[in-house]
């Protein structure tokens, strides 16, 4: 990379050379960095007509929108490997706070609009243990009492209600959160909310009818921004980007389901369509994302920051490869390529240049490790093995969240309580939060039990009083 020595110029449309903006119709919920490295990116690469603009807003805070906007919603996309690449994404059009309902109302609304896409989190869908909406969760029972909600279901079920007295027809729905059956996730999480806003039952029925719920598979490793990353665009590029975005070269999309008002064709750019998503979900739930769980736990206790450094621990490295065996296993189906994908996958890891944080991926481990770990410890059980590799996953969690400080979890208040008991007591109570049948399996406990590695007299940090 030569570094340019001439004052950068801010980005935006002029400095940049973009194309005019495109009309808004695709609307994104929750704009952070994973979408604008993935589904803006793979907009920006096959919209060579400038038909597919993406009117993205913020989750909980305006930060980023106030940010992308200043820049015409442009941004750049650094892919970083042997050596970097970069390129101004300007698939975004609108770059919006989202409190403003509004604006989200008023552009679901619009019959132009003909896609909802979403990347918020696998906690943010307000699910119960059984796949349908928590409607007994305070976030819930307030989102439906409101005309302002605060949450991803509540606010989708505004706009498609909109949607729905403005009579501007189908519309699909596209998850892109790390989440099985996303799709159906999706569905459940608004239809649900939409049960309670409407109990009469009108505005279920009108969603059901009207609008497709599409699964997916995304896979695109993308740390958080640091404050290096604007000062190295500058050079590379000499614009002044204060938004921009580094990644992997590798990314993949994977798409099943019906697109009543139209789509990009977001296959010129590698995405594929299929009939069954299953196979491909699982692959990428278990083997990439439950590898990072467990590197988020095991390095971190051993005292490593980034997914590199704990890839490159042996030790670390073994616990990996024993949870894919025990998962790959049960991933039978054609096509998958799974030692391809494994040795692939350690390529991705052992890329130094991206630096993964392990805090950032330990967040919200409760329903990361539901949906990564207890499968195939179930799967495992059910075929007469014991499932030591994905037990250790969870005693991993336990270890990592006794020292932990103030970490992120949908259930902090729970796990705080459990953390309270001692010995094999705390181990079932951490082991009922994730999975409640599973914690009444003395089995199960006494094999977590076992698999612990810290010291069970030691104090836990995680209280809530530091949460935050």
């Amino acid at each position: 990379m030569s570094i340019r020595t001439d004052a950068p110029a801010p980005l935006d449309r002029a400095s940049s050379g973009a194309r005019a903006a495109a009309p808004v119709r695709i609307v994104h919920l929750g704009l952070g960095a994973f979408h604008r490295a993935h589904q803006a990116w793979y907009t920006d690469a096959v919209d060579a007509d400038r038909e597919w603009g993406i009117a993205a807003f913020t989750g909980r805070s305006p930060d980023a929108a106030t940010t992308l906007r200043a820049q015409g919603g442009l941004y750049t996309v650094v892919e970083r490997g042997e050596s970097d690449r970069f390129h101004v994404v300007s698939s975004i059009v609108e770059a919006n706070d989202g409190a403003d309902l509004d604006r989200l109302c008023a552009l679901v609304a619009a019959p132009t609009t003909a896609i909802v896409t979403i990347t918020v989190t696998e906690a943010a869908y307000l699910l119960g243990s059984d796949g349908g909406l928590a409607a007994d969760d305070p976030a819930v029972v307030a989102d439906a009492a409101t005309l302002a909600p605060t949450t991803m279901p509540g606010r989708l079920v505004r706009a498609l209600a909109a949607r729905r007295a403005a009579g501007a027809g189908p519309i699909a729905v596209v998850s892109c959160d790390n989440l099985p059956a996303n799709g159906t996730a999706a569905h459940n999480a608004v239809v649900g909310m939409a049960r309670l806003v409407d109990p009469a039952g009108g505005l279920a029925d009108w969603i059901g009818a009207n609008v497709s719920f599409v699964d997916t598979s995304v896979d695109r490793i993308t740390p958080r921004a640091t404050a290096d990353d604007s000062p190295q665009v500058a050079e590379a590029t000499g614009l002044l980007d204060s938004a921009p975005v580094v990644t992997e070269p590798f990314t993949s999309w994977v798409l099943s389901g019906a697109f009543p008002a139209g789509r990009p064709a977001w296959e010129r750019a590698g995405a594929q369509f299929v009939d069954d998503i299953e196979p491909f979900e699982r692959r990428k739930l278990w083997l990439l994302n439950g590898a990072h769980t467990l590197l988020a736990y095991a390095g971190s206790t051993r005292g490593h920051t980034t997914v590199f450094d704990a890839i490159s621990d042996p030790v670390c490295a073994a616990l990996v490869d024993d949870f894919w065996n025990e998962a790959s296993a049960h991933l039978r189906a054609p096509g998958l390529a799974i030692d391809d994908y494994r040795a692939a996958l350690l390529d991705r890891f052992g890329n130094a240049r991206i630096a993964h944080h392990l805090a950032q991926i330990a967040a919200d481990g409760s329903t990361k490790l539901r949906l990564r770990a207890v499968p195939v410890l179930r799967a495992e059980r059910a075929e007469g093995r014991s499932g030591g590799a994905s037990a250790r996953l969870i005693a991993a969690w336990i270890d990592w969240a006794e020292t932990a400080t103030a970490p992120v979890d949908s259930r902090a208040t729970d796990i705080a309580t459990a953390l309270r008991e001692t010995g094999r007591a705390r181990t079932t109570a951490m082991l009922a939060i994730v999975d409640a049948p599973l914690a009444g399996d003395t089995d199960v406990v006494d094999l977590v039990e076992s698999l612990r590695a810290t010291d069970r007299h030691r104090t836990t940090s995680f209280t809530e009083g530091n949460h935050p």
